[in-house]
């Protein structure tokens, strides 16, 4: 199908943004959390009530990182959700809008305690700190998980674009050295082959739709210390030798998205090593409009999608280990 004609219609009116001058990168930062903000404001729907929303530090190696923790109004304990926000590794706050909704959403509708983290961002702390930071949130979080009313034995992370990057990354370190058990991912138009090897990178990285090629080079050339490191396990899960013993997925991209098939492959590899996954396609979407539910049903469907995963999850959780 084409691009959903409300969403091309948008697209039309708005004038081109992403990553392209970084001289001044706090400038840059503020001004795309600010244009986020407003773009919310025009296409998203209002943010759900959730019953309590927390602010904590977590302790990272030299520094440390917020987190935002969201907490429904029922009683636990609760499955808990740790949730990485996209930007290409050297933009997004958790202070945007839309990923206040995400948050909300996922705890409101799915019932999850739902954790947001502020890791650091490139070029000024390069992989693999952003990872190593969003690793110790996930250590802090089951480790704090009772303080919230979250069941630390039913963890599950998510994250969108970068954020799905990082999200699967970090399933993988968990594997690799023993760490917290991950019960689920939740990974969105993740970016997860970072040598671009996805036939979808030049089909759809042209610039006729969000995202173009020389944006992706960008944020990956910001991220990674050198050009060798996008074949690292951590930067490229989905060139990982062995997918075995991961957490059970559900991952979502969007059709029009240079990272579409990213999230395709994936799934049918983690299949190929005996990993429950599920991929669907938002079909006439682009990278990042699913956020836009107040503008698109199709967004709305997308939401509900997750939500339905994830509440499928926590059933079946429960059923297991009642």
């Amino acid at each position: 199908m084409p691009v959903i004609p409300a969403l091309q219609t948008l697209l039309d009116s708005m004038p081109a943004t992403g990553l392209v001058d970084l001289t001044d990168l706090p400038s840059v930062r503020q001004a795309g959390l600010e244009g986020s903000n407003a773009l919310a404001a025009l296409v998203a729907l209002e943010p759900l009530d959730v019953g309590s929303v927390h602010t904590a530090m977590v302790p990272v190696d030299g520094s440390e990182i917020k987190v935002r923790i969201y907490q429904p109004a029922a009683p636990g304990p609760h499955p808990v959700h740790v949730f990485y926000h996209g930007g290409g590794w050297m933009a997004g706050t958790i202070e945007e809008t839309f990923v206040d909704n995400v948050c909300r959403e996922r705890t409101a509708l799915a019932g999850y305690v739902t954790v947001a983290v502020e890791y650091r961002l490139a070029p000024e702390f390069k992989f693999p700190i952003p990872l190593e930071d969003s690793y110790a949130a996930l250590q802090w979080t089951v480790e704090h998980a009772a303080d919230y009313d979250g069941d630390p034995e039913n963890v599950t992370i998510g994250g969108g674009s970068a954020g799905g990057n990082l999200a699967a990354a970090i399933a993988l370190k968990a594997r690799n050295e023993n760490g917290p058990r991950i019960s689920f991912q939740v990974l969105e138009v993740p970016a997860l082959d970072l040598t671009l090897g996805s036939p979808s990178v030049e089909q759809y990285g042209g610039g006729e739709y969000p995202l173009p090629k020389p944006e992706i080079d960008l944020c990956i050339g910001g991220y990674l210390l050198s050009p060798e490191d996008a074949t690292h396990p951590y930067a490229s899960p989905l060139l990982v030798e062995d997918l075995s013993n991961l957490p059970p997925a559900f991952i979502i991209s969007a059709e029009f998205d240079p990272l579409q098939m990213d999230g395709s492959r994936y799934a049918q590899r983690l299949q190929d090593a005996g990993v429950q996954a599920t991929f669907s396609l938002g079909e006439g979407h682009v990278h990042g409009s699913s956020q836009f539910t107040q503008l698109l049903p199709e967004a709305a469907a997308w939401r509900d999608q997750v939500i339905d995963a994830m509440k499928t999850h926590a059933a079946d959780h429960r059923g297991v280990n009642a």
